[in-house]
């Protein structure tokens, strides 16, 4: 860890919701849900009602009756983040994108030419405000923990820079859920135990952390609440899964509509897949249910693939094993990602070569949505149903 705070941590504020108001001036400063039958995003004025993601759009309305609710639109949420990110890159080469709308962002070595980093981050949400039409939050610190801490602290719309030396002071006030990895399993045990702020985690010990979460849990809480945190900002570095997942709003769904669903997904996630040239071994079903909980099947494949039908297929089986759950729980959204990706080449051609159809009509297809666009080809399952809208997989 450097003498001196040179790791950014910039995070859009809101983005989804901020993009609406920013191309619909009736919206600004009303309260705005992004989603159909969940809540993919919310502008602050709805937050300040209390709604969250990923609630049901019908609940939030009932927490903010005046909300306007809006349909996602992905085509302009994607231009709007590689605007940003030319933004990110123009300010130093040095980049890490963590999702669509956050990054962080390495400043070491700049101060002759661009400042100081408080100065860099001020400049960038200049620019990202004058030249994207976006609120953004900056937050500075030594580690990347500590960065992505400040600037959620410091939302919205906000700059937060953490001083060499004043990180403890800056870190243990705060409650235990700042800490990455700390959700409602873990903030529960925690609590149950009278540990509430980060500072209480740093002064209970690795030991006592241990026997409460278990090894791992355990020493990663205790270093991130004495800020130790050595992992640097990456240039280039490779996403690890490539995901899509769908809102299917809160009316029951017929099962054959949900498997009509996930084959909607697989077809897009695999086109990404042969886009970028990924092959990948490990699907991951993530469903989402009716009150709010969670659940995640996952299953590896003997060999890496970008073809469409394997990738159904595991999926499907993954779907057929949480049944029982989404009947008796409800469902309202379903999530397919492909995860261990490969590099390019890495596809290992199977013994023997009997099975060229499924490439070929990969290919085939992908040729035909490329240049008639997507909805040129669509499985008949898809036709006269209300898919709901398609989105990356966003964090649990």
């Amino acid at each position: 860890m450097g003498d001196e705070a040179t790791i950014l941590h910039a995070d859009l504020d809101s983005f989804y919701a901020s993009v609406e108001q920013r191309d619909d001036p009736a919206l600004r400063g009303r309260p705005v849900l992004v989603g159909m039958g969940v809540v993919l995003a919310a502008s602050y004025e709805a937050k300040a009602f209390g709604v969250r993601t990923p609630m049901g759009v019908h609940q939030a309305r009932a927490l903010c009756p005046r909300a306007v609710v809006v349909p996602p639109r992905m085509s302009a949420y994607s231009a709007a983040s590689k605007a940003v990110f030319e933004i990110f890159r123009d300010t130093t080469p040095i980049v890490e994108g963590i999702s669509i709308d956050e990054a962080f962002l390495e400043v070491a070595g700049l101060r002759k030419i661009r400042g100081t980093p408080r100065e860099i981050a001020a400049r960038l949400r200049v620019r990202v405000r004058n030249e994207v039409g976006l609120p953004i939050t900056v937050g500075v610190a030594r580690t990347k923990f500590l960065a992505k801490v400040a600037s959620a602290v410091g939302k919205p719309d906000g700059l937060l820079v953490v001083p060499p030396g004043e990180e403890l002071a800056f870190l243990h006030p705060l409650p235990i859920e700042r800490l990455w990895g700390v959700g409602p399993v873990t903030s529960g045990k925690l609590r149950d135990q009278r540990i509430h702020t980060v500072g209480h985690v740093a002064r209970i010990g690795e030991a006592g952390l241990v026997a409460i979460l278990g090894a791992h849990a355990g020493r990663h809480l205790h270093a991130l609440a004495h800020n130790r945190d050595p992992r640097r900002v990456r240039v280039g570095h490779r996403r690890k899964s490539i995901g899509s997942q769908c809102a299917l709003g809160r009316r029951p769904r017929p099962f054959a509509e949900i498997d009509a669903t996930l084959a909607a997904l697989a077809d897009r996630v695999t086109r990404r897949m042969r886009g970028a040239n990924r092959p990948g071994r490990t699907v991951t079903l993530r469903l989402r249910f009716d009150d709010f909980g969670r659940a995640t099947r996952s299953r590896s494949l003997l060999k890496a693939t970008m073809q469409t039908r394997a990738i159904l297929e595991a999926a499907r089986a993954l779907l057929a094993e949480a049944r029982p759950l989404i009947e008796t729980r409800g469902l309202t959204l379903v999530g397919l990602a492909v995860s261990n990706l490969e590099g390019e080449g890495a596809v290992q051609m199977p013994l023997p070569f009997d099975d060229p159809y499924d490439d070929q009509l990969d290919i085939a297809v992908d040729a035909v949505r490329d240049r008639f666009g997507s909805a040129a080809l669509t499985r008949a399952a898809s036709l006269g149903r209300d898919l709901g809208p398609s989105v990356p997989i966003l964090p649990d």
